[in-house]
């Protein structure tokens, strides 16, 4: 029994095909282990890419000549070390991801079809049928791909990282997060916006190298910029004794003159090299010292004088002058019956004439009203 079962084993062992498990599945094999290996290696030579760039060593010249590890080009730039290296952090693990998973789904789609190819599947409706899909994907989510495409190059150029002062048209403000998708600013106000790179058409980045601060001031036309020059360069030695605001300052002020003429006054232009995101800290501290500067040297700055007339009082106002005039009316009313009374000799209380008689019974005096045209009475107009 047992030699019965043994040479069937060894019949059944004879029967098979070597020579197809040593042709199709051993290249199956070879090929799937063999996209194994070249992703893995792929990896490696990205991460160490991706170290490069976290590093500064890569990556292009001016951001590697601005990222600098020294402490001159920190200095100057503004950014301290620990965001200078976060911003290398974020920089190489964006890289890095997308470069992997871009390099995964090739080696996977390629390493497919060879396998599909070796079982003697017809691999061409397949890709006739992937690229109609494709096709229409890419119509879907043309978008989403431009915002893809749109961060990665932004992560790659360095356009702007972590903590930069950004305007992206939109919104404005410090950078809290970049990704290949959308890119997180924080208003000045504390909106947090959500910008998709796609539609960023402009990057106006206001952390790289160096600042201005631009200090437009209004004086009077009898202001001559000699001495306001002076006014500046006392301004500018008082606030250099402050060592936070002299670090942040680069270069002394420059005076570029006359910007702008109006009614009131001159706007006269100064500008102040800084570091990046000094600038309005500067521009506050020079603004205030110039003003005790200006006040020292009696200049002034030009007001708008205007004069206001009032044509409606207010209720309280309106009353005390209605009862001024119903008084005056009434002082005028009785001064001008006195004064009638008083001519036609009429007593104001009884209104009796105060005249004799003459002889016929008529009265010496005139009544008042008796010669008043329109009475109706001829004899009212004689004497």
């Amino acid at each position: 029994m047992t030699s019965d079962s043994l040479e069937t084993t060894l019949l059944a062992a004879s029967q098979i095909d070597w020579a197809f498990l040593l042709d199709v599945p051993l290249r199956v094999t070879i090929i799937i282990v063999g996209a194994l290996i070249i992703n893995f290696l792929m990896r490696i030579v990205i991460r160490r890419f991706a170290a490069g760039v976290a590093k500064g060593t890569v990556g292009s010249s001016k951001a590697t000549s601005r990222f600098s590890t020294s402490a001159m080009e920190s200095q100057f730039t503004g950014i301290d070390q620990a965001t200078i290296r976060e911003r290398r952090a974020q920089r190489a693990q964006t890289v890095g991801r997308m470069l992997s998973s871009v390099t995964s789904i090739v080696i996977a789609v390629v390493a497919s079809l060879i396998v599909l190819s070796e079982l003697n599947f017809n691999v061409g409706p397949i890709l006739a049928s992937a690229g109609i899909a494709g096709v229409a994907i890419g119509f879907g989510a043309q978008a989403l791909v431009k915002d893809y495409l749109s961060g990665f190059f932004m992560v790659i150029e360095d356009q702007y990282g972590i903590g930069d002062s950004v305007d992206l048209g939109e919104a404005i403000g410090t950078v809290e997060d970049v990704g290949l998708r959308t890119t997180q600013v924080r208003g000045l106000d504390g909106t947090l916006w959500h910008v998709r790179n796609g539609e960023i058409l402009r990057v106006g980045n206001q952390s790289q190298g160096w600042a201005r601060a631009v200090l437009d001031i209004p004086v009077a036309y009898n202001t001559s910029v000699a001495t306001y020059s002076k006014v500046i360069a006392d301004t500018t030695k008082v606030i250099e004794e402050d060592p936070e605001i002299a670090d942040a300052i680069l270069e002394q002020p420059e005076i570029w003159g006359v910007e702008s003429l109006s009614a009131q006054s001159q706007v006269i232009r100064t500008v102040l090299k800084t570091k990046p995101n000094q600038q309005w800290k500067v521009a506050r501290a020079f603004r205030a010292e110039l003003k005790r500067q200006m006040d020292k040297y009696g200049i002034h700055i030009p007001i708008t004088q205007e004069t206001v007339f009032r044509t409606l009082p207010d209720p309280t106002e309106a009353a005390k002058i209605k009862s001024t005039n119903e008084a005056e009316d009434d002082s005028e009313d009785h001064d001008r019956e006195s004064a009638s009374t008083g001519g036609s000799g009429k007593s104001p209380a009884t209104g009796r004439t105060s005249g004799g008689r003459a002889p016929g019974g008529r009265s010496t005096g005139s009544r008042a009203g008796a010669g008043h045209k329109g009475s109706g009475n001829p004899e009212g107009r004689k004497r």
